[in-house]
């Protein structure tokens, strides 16, 4: 009964109140239900004010993470039990402070008294008599400071020091660095040799100097920050001026060309309508030329039937003779009943051929021009007639003339135009007929078997891990480094970065998450489930593209929040998607079909014609560089060797430019692979436990 009453005592002591944060009586226990340690919720609502930026907390005492949801801190359960026993202390105390209840008898003498104040020099509480005759004793110089002064801790002391656990006659007046806990002269000599001990007056001393040096370097990094932020206002400004310029900038360049886009339009409507009146004006000529006929007829008729012609003179005779001859030539002239339909069907032929959308000019319009003779010259004349359409780099529509020889024909044309590819640079561009080289230019070893790998820059690439967890970034010159904006124990079974440098991770079969840059969560796409973990990739405008094994591809807004599209793929199940910049889909069913497929859809879900596989051990794995151009790696399971082909996009079809065997007798980790094109002029190839950077030389 006796020993029960006891360990009552001691949990309802004080000391077994304390929170280790405000080093005050607990006010509203609350738990961390990770590790089981205890704070004042207001305690932890502060601590996490200096961690928005995380979805969880880290305990300050073992560091032990703790999952938040969305209410944060006021979710957190309450510590009933010890909340109790505060209630308990505080009506056992009769409201008085909790400090003045600690206060320590007096070490000097036997009488316990209460004490007044403590010698520094000689470690002792002090009751009214020995501080009196400590005074006046030959103690002249030892440091004595109020009892008061350090209730309301305005000094720091050391205290009297709790008997070791084990070594029950001995102090824990030590205090061990590497294991940070309080132990005895017997613990430090039995387990804790080699360890960093020090006093604890001392170590306290020296934790007081270095809070004291943070409470400055706090004040200095608040100060600064204050600046900055008036500074950030200040460059905010300048910013807006910069962008109101730009903004004022192209609104100038715009309305200049957009004044001469009119002007060419109205040129070229003009034009148009030149050329219906011109078909107006030979439809009226051959109206004209049949009213002349129906004139002749009717006023020849009117001199030949004459009522008189029963009694004619030789001369009459005559002349009615060949008036009635003349009128019958005329009558057996053909009408020409074809003419004008002629024209008719050759103006309703005339189309408008709109140009690509990323041409300047409208299009084109094929036109014609005619003399006042016969539908069939008026028809020729019009075949004849071409319009000539600006270059891609001229502001004007084009210009309407008549063809010229020494030109090859359309056809000609268009046969040495397909064979061409052009290159950008910084100017309009130029014309090339090279084909890349590949050339194997650094094998890189990640920390684990890799499960996800994104473009992370024009020359490195981010690495995603599900069993080792974390991510890693690794560069072309073998510099590895771990990413540091997220746990370094997130499961990460594939990943993407976006153009803001926001990060969606897919960790299973079910979702992908959204972080921001500084590691905060902002959204969760949940996908249907296909038992197969999501794979992620990126569109060239920053939609999220999401393939998990099934007969679709998934199209997100960069946001995540809204699903754009559901692009059917019935040729192949779907375990890996790109996107080419006009907004086509390249998948890949990777080593799930027997044979493996390749295949090219639009938006609405139409297909090209596949790429399959020779064989079943062949897995096909697609890269879309910035021109578009579609790279395959052709991985043979069964010998380990990798051949890399080019293809260009012939509208859903993929035509074959050139084949390279850089990668040979490689290990391939069931098979399952990654091709990124981290620029024109560099891709990656991983495969399980190997890292690939290729240079593409033009």
């Amino acid at each position: 009964m006796a020993e029960k009453i006891e360990e009552e005592n001691a949990l309802s002591s004080p000391e077994n109140l304390t929170c280790p944060l405000c080093l005050d009586i607990f006010d509203g226990a609350t738990i961390l239900t990770s590790c089981g340690h205890t704070f004042c919720r207001k305690c932890l609502k502060n601590y996490d004010l200096s961690h928005q930026d995380l979805d969880h907390m880290i305990c300050p005492l073992c560091r032990n993470i703790t999952k938040l949801s969305a209410n944060r801190v006021d979710d957190f359960l309450t510590n009933v039990t010890v909340n109790g026993l505060v209630d308990d202390y505080h009506a056992k105390c009769g409201g008085v402070d909790a400090a003045l209840e600690m206060r320590p008898k007096c070490t000097a003498c036997k009488f316990q008294r209460d004490t007044v104040s403590f010698c520094k020099t000689c470690n002792f509480y002090m009751c009214t008599n020995c501080d009196c005759s400590h005074e006046q004793s030959h103690f002249e110089g030892h440091e004595i400071v109020s009892i008061q002064d350090i209730i309301n801790r305005k000094v720091s002391v050391g205290h009297d020091s709790e008997n070791c656990c084990i070594h029950k006659q001995e102090n824990n007046d030590m205090f061990c660095e590497d294991c940070k806990v309080l132990v005895c002269l017997k613990c430090v000599i039995v387990g804790h040799k080699n360890h960093k001990i020090k006093n604890q007056a001392d170590f306290e001393q020296e934790l007081r100097l270095k809070v004291n040096e943070l409470v400055q370097r706090c004040a200095t990094k608040k100060s600064e920050l204050e600046k900055n932020i008036q500074n950030v206002e200040v460059q905010r400004h300048e910013v807006y001026t910069a962008v109101q310029r730009l903004l004022n900038d192209v609104g100038q360049a715009y309305s200049n060309k957009a004044k001469k886009l009119e002007e060419n339009h109205r040129n070229l409507i003009e034009r148009i309508n030149a050329i219906k009146r011109s078909f107006d004006d030979d439809l009226n000529v051959l109206k004209s030329n049949d009213r002349k006929r129906i004139k002749s007829i009717c006023s020849s008729i009117t001199l030949v039937d004459n009522d008189r012609l029963g009694h004619l003179e030789t001369d009459s005779l005559t002349a009615h003779t060949l008036l009635c001859e003349e009128l019958d030539a005329m009558l057996k002239k053909a009408t020409d009943r074809t003419s004008s339909a002629v024209i008719t069907k050759k103006a309703q032929e005339k189309r408008f051929k709109p140009a690509y959308y990323n041409r300047l000019d409208l299009g084109s319009i094929s036109e014609s021009t005619t003399d006042h003779t016969s539908a069939a010259v008026i028809t020729k004349k019009a075949q004849e007639k071409r319009y000539k359409p600006a270059d891609d780099t001229r502001l004007d529509l084009g210009s309407i003339s008549e063809p010229t020889t020494g030109h090859a024909s359309a056809a000609a044309i268009t046969k040495k135009a397909q064979k061409k590819t052009s290159k950008p640079h910084l100017g309009i561009g130029r014309i090339t007929e090279s084909v890349p080289k590949l050339e194997v230019i650094r094998c890189v070893g990640p920390r684990g078997r890799m499960s996800g790998m994104t473009p992370y820059s024009d020359d490195s690439v981010a690495i995603g891990y599900s069993d080792e967890n974390g991510i890693d970034i690794i560069d072309s010159a073998g510099k590895q480094e771990q990413y540091a904006n997220i746990p370094s124990n997130m499961v990460c079974c594939d990943i993407l970065f976006q153009q803001d440098r926001s990060l969606c991770i897919s960790k299973g079969v079910f979702e992908a998450h959204i972080y921001s840059p500084n590691g905060f969560r902002k959204a969760t796409i949940h996908v249907k489930f296909m038992n197969a973990n999501i794979t992620l990739n990126r569109s060239q405008s920053d939609e999220i593209l999401i393939a998990n094994n099934d007969q679709q591809v998934y199209i997100y807004d960069p946001t995540g929040s809204t699903l754009k599209h559901t692009v059917p793929t019935k040729h192949n199940t779907t375990r890996q998607v790109s996107a080419t910049r006009s907004g086509l889909i390249v998948t890949s069913s990777c080593f799930y079909d027997n044979p493996n497929v390749l295949t090219v859809y639009d938006r609405n879900g139409n297909a090209g014609e596949s790429l399959q596989a020779l064989d079943d051990d062949v897995c096909l794995f697609a890269a879309v560089d910035e021109q578009d151009r579609v790279y395959v790696a052709s991985a043979d399971r069964e010998n380990g060797n990798v051949v890399i082909r080019l293809y260009g996009l012939d509208g859903l079809n993929l035509k074959m430019r050139a084949e390279f065997k850089v990668l040979n007798n490689l290990k391939l980790y069931y098979g399952w692979c990654y091709l990124v094109s981290l620029s024109s002029h560099m891709l990656a190839f991983a495969c399980g436990y190997k890292l690939y950077f290729i240079k593409v030389s033009l």
